[in-house]
């Protein structure tokens, strides 16, 4: 695919050690969806049966493997062996900027491995998909809060200049949001049986973190955010 029709993400781990990994994650421009550049490989444990999330809308008929696994297959393999702790240095190259930050491999690569979840065929994280368009690793909870919000509330929008219902009282967000935990919870339990050490694992804890925080933060942080609008009436010029 051709560079127009694609959005490249460049994710570069430096290790204390002098050991390094490099990804280039490429998606499809009109899509988000994850291209690989090699077929890729099914094993065991990405078999949709395998630890299934409880609340999987797939059948093993259409899906023999899940889609998000899948989407991991190459890339937890290589962080299998390492801890959470490690120090690393890691920069994302984007088409717009570049991003540099000193911190734990559990922060660094869950960065990354929620672009893998949320460009899968995965149903339930399809909600994020528009997000990874504009990613930005590292995001606080405040910040990550504003995104999501304005995100779904923009996908309202469109869906009333459509004629549909809008859900402008985040109802259904919540609800998303529940559902992502379940998935990080029987995510976890199918990498289990793939991994040595906890970097992987404790990746998605630090997403489920969020996933778990936001129903309750978005409440709260909308009254916090609420001052951001405070001054957006038209004042009179002198």
């Amino acid at each position: 695919m051709s560079e127009n029709n694609s959005i490249c993400y460049k994710y570069f781990f430096i290790f204390n050690d002098g050991h390094k990994q490099s990804f280039e994650i490429n998606l499809n421009k009109k899509t988000l969806k994850y291209i690989s550049s090699e077929k890729l490989q099914p094993a065991p444990w990405t078999k949709l049966e395998h630890s299934q999330c409880t609340n999987c809308p797939l059948s093993k008929e259409e899906y023999p493997d899940c889609p998000l696994a899948l989407n991991l297959a190459d890339v937890v393999p290589k962080f299998s062996s390492l801890h959470s702790y490690d120090d690393v240095h890691v920069m994302i190259e984007t088409k717009e900027r570049t991003y540099s930050q000193n911190t734990s491999l559990q922060r660094a690569l869950s960065a990354m491995l929620g672009i893998f979840m949320v460009t899968s065929d995965c149903p339930i994280m399809a909600s994020l998909k528009p997000m990874v368009r504009f990613h930005l690793p590292f995001a606080s909870v405040e910040e990550t809060v504003f995104r999501s919000v304005s995100t779904y509330l923009l996908g309202q929008y469109f869906k009333y200049k459509n004629g549909e219902h809008a859900d402008w009282n985040l109802d259904n967000l919540m609800d998303n949001y529940k559902d992502i935990q379940l998935l990080n919870q029987g995510m976890a339990t199918r990498m289990r049986s793939v991994v040595n050490k906890d970097a992987n694992l404790n990746a998605l804890v630090v997403l489920d973190v969020f996933a778990k925080e936001l129903p309750f933060s978005i409440q709260k942080s909308l009254e916090s955010l609420e001052y951001l609008f405070e001054d957006d009436k038209p004042h009179k010029l002198l």
